[in-house]
């Protein structure tokens, strides 16, 4: 009788392996920078910081380190995951020239950081252009959802301070582009505020929106073509107020705190003027109902606004609110969207909750936490941190397909970024063998295949 030395069958290791590539799946990531030209264009955009005899290019160099943190790096020093593999990614810069570049940009204020985000913007018009179909604005539309998030601070950085969840850090106002219900979404905008910067500061809102709508094509800057979506933190008179100002013409959906006044209001509606609320494939959802709310509660307010309140059993176990009424969830939601059913409506600002998976996606993606220690410095870092997010999402709308293509940073590395390659070199030519029995394999190939056929940037 045989008996079991282990679950698992055991194996010789030895470290004199040669042509083994690690991560050999992030060639995805490589080739997609090259198709949309974002190392050219990051380059160009930072040649004015970089020094007359300086052996590394400031654009590769913070591309380096975006490359790391989009693998799951969470600081500068994880760019030596890069320089492991030259193969793959070609000279990579040693620790201190990351840092002083990091320095020497933060020194520099918003003039690096401008150059940074428009290096970024000119990219997203060519990879929507090349993405075609599958474009975020392929519907004609474009969707800006904004959130905060909290950024725990595990030593004393600047401006680290109490949060409003009694935790220790940072608060930063994101934007992100939602890329729909066949997609994920893409970074446009990150506001760094300390720990305790309210939740529904206006100037902050404002200014965040500033940041997203210069990083947008140009025809979406301003118009009803463009959707600004906002939680109840963003439903102030002074920023409903700014997004509806003349001449900008933007979209809105925000959701709005249930003050006394409108719990009252509610209270009134009868049961008649309840219209049941819908989900995605057009069904009833059980248990929910809309209205729309008129009369004093618009004065003071924008013109054209619409309030729109919202009835639905609570999940089980959880605790009703003192706005609640009747055993049902009450909340609302201000819009200036005319001749489209209150339904549909409070379907679209539902769909807002996309941007907590995008806040998930961020966090998984180097803003667990802000890594230096100074607020210039780690101002540059959540550019970083957006660039690998664009990288994370560009690729799957350019490559990917089906489910693969909703797939999150965490999955992506987990299946297709760690798959194990051997480089084969024959003649002049270098290629890179992925492992046949990988359950993803095909997966990448298929992709880089799909990016092989897109037009090389002029």
């Amino acid at each position: 009788m045989k008996h079991s030395i282990g679950s698992y069958p055991r194996v010789r290791v030895h470290d004199d392996g040669r042509q083994v590539v690690s991560q050999a799946g992030t060639v995805l990531l490589v080739e997609t920078v090259c198709k949309t030209g974002l190392d050219q264009v990051l380059s160009a955009a930072l040649a004015p910081w970089r020094k007359p005899r300086a052996v590394h290019d400031p654009g590769k160099v913070l591309l380096d380190v975006a490359l790391a943190v989009a693998l799951g790096g969470d600081c500068l020093a994880d760019v030596a995951v890069l320089r492991a593999e030259p193969v793959v990614f070609g000279p990579v810069a040693s620790d201190p020239t990351v840092s002083r570049l990091i320095d020497t940009l933060a020194a520099s204020g918003e003039k690096a950081l401008r150059a940074i985000r428009s290096a970024r913007s000119e990219v997203r018009d060519r990879v929507w252009s090349l993405a075609g179909e599958n474009a975020p604005d392929t519907g004609g539309e474009v969707v800006v959802d904004l959130d905060g998030v909290l950024v725990i601070a595990h030593s004393d950085k600047e401006d680290a301070a109490a949060t409003w969840k009694k935790t220790y850090g940072h608060h930063p106002l994101t934007a992100f582009i939602d890329h729909g219900p066949g997609g994920t979404g893409e970074p446009v905008a990150a506001l760094l505020r300390p720990g305790n910067a309210g939740s529904n500061t206006a100037a902050d809102h404002i200014t965040t929106a500033q940041l997203a709508l210069a990083r947008l094509p140009k025809k979406y800057q301003r118009g009803r073509r463009t959707l600004i979506r906002t939680d109840s933190a963003g439903g102030t008179h002074d920023f409903v107020s700014w997004l509806a100002r003349r001449g900008r013409w933007l979209s809105y959906s925000v959701g709005m705190t249930v003050t006394e006044q409108v719990h009252e209001h509610v209270l009134k509606i009868p049961a008649s003027a309840w219209t049941a609320a819908v989900e995605t494939n057009g069904e009833v959802r059980d248990g929910a109902w809309v209205a729309e709310l008129t009369g004093k509660l618009l004065d003071g307010w924008p013109k054209g606004m619409r309030l729109i309140a919202r009835k639905e059993r609570p999940h089980p176990g959880a605790q009703l609110r003192i706005t609640d009424a009747d055993g049902m969830r009450i909340t609302c939601f201000a819009t200036n969207t005319a001749g489209r059913p209150i339904a549909e409506l409070e379907l679209r600002h539902r769909l807002r909750a996309r941007a907590e998976d995008r806040i998930r996606a961020a966090r998984a993606t180097g803003l667990r936490n802000l890594p230096l220690h100074t607020t210039a410095q780690n101002k540059v870092w959540l550019e970083i941190v957006q660039i690998a997010l664009d990288l994370l999402a560009w690729m799957p709308m350019l490559a990917l397909t089906g489910e693969a293509r909703l797939w999150e940073p965490r999955r992506l590395r987990l299946r297709l970024f760690t798959a194990a390659g051997q480089l084969v070199t024959t003649g002049r030519r270098r290629i890179l063998r992925l492992a046949r029995h990988w359950p993803w394999t095909g997966h990448v190939t298929a992709a880089l295949e799909r990016l092989a056929l897109l037009p090389n940037p002029g």
